[in-house]
């Protein structure tokens, strides 16, 4: 891993952490030195960020890290809901063998495992792969582009509620049918599941960070 890698992946895990909280300003000389590593990788990943909406740069100010609204929040489920739901489509067209899916009922078995052991930050690492898996097996580059792009800021919500929610038993039944439906090559029906799915998903995060009155991440 570069050291550019690996400021990104150290960069995103303060700010989902809250430990870089949202509306929080740094200097590049800073979070370098937080890192323990030069400004040139620092701001290579926060350029990669930046376009990721997790921050903006600012010249001569640093970096500030934005905040993610409820209605920004809206918009972004609205867009990856639909863009998903024609990947499972989409999926289900090409006629997978199970052995294809492997990845897939992995994930699944993943968050099954830790469901049953209440560990709620394995869950949501084993459901970020389901998704991002379910995007692949759509096979449309554009569309695995811009939901990579908008997934950090899904990410950043789920953080903050994941331990408010209800435990995901409904999130983990909604995957195994997409599965089936897509093994089964039943495009229409995969569509439906997954469009289902994720909106629950948008109704039950808008509804924890309105009710917690976190209408800023």
């Amino acid at each position: 891993m570069s050291n550019t890698e690996r400021a990104i992946s150290e960069l995103r895990r303060l700010v989902f952490s809250g430990e870089l909280p949202a509306g929080s300003d740094h200097l590049e000389s800073e979070l370098a030195e937080r890192l323990g590593m030069s400004r040139t990788p620092v701001r290579e990943a926060a350029r990669t960020l930046e376009s990721q909406g997790l921050l903006e740069m600012r010249a001569r100010k640093g970096v500030r890290i934005l905040p993610v609204s409820l209605e920004d929040m809206r918009e972004i489920y609205d867009v990856l809901t639909e863009l998903e739901s024609l990947a499972a489509e989409r999926a289900a067209e090409r006629g997978y063998s199970e052995a294809e899916l492997k990845d897939l009922t992995g994930a699944i078995a993943d968050m099954n495992k830790a469901l049953d052991a209440s560990e709620l930050e394995a869950w949501a690492d084993a459901d970020d792969r389901f998704h991002s898996e379910l995007v692949r097996l759509g096979g449309n580059s554009r569309v695995t582009a811009i939901t990579a792009m908008m997934s950090d800021q899904v990410r950043r919500a789920r953080a903050v509620t994941l331990f408010m929610r209800p435990l995901p038993v409904q999130s983990n039944r909604d995957h195994q049918r997409v599965y089936e439906a897509i093994l089964g090559a039943r495009p229409q029906e995969a569509h439906d599941l997954h469009r289902a799915h994720r909106q629950r998903a948008r109704d039950m995060i808008l509804d924890l960070l309105n009710r917690h009155r976190l209408r800023q991440l």
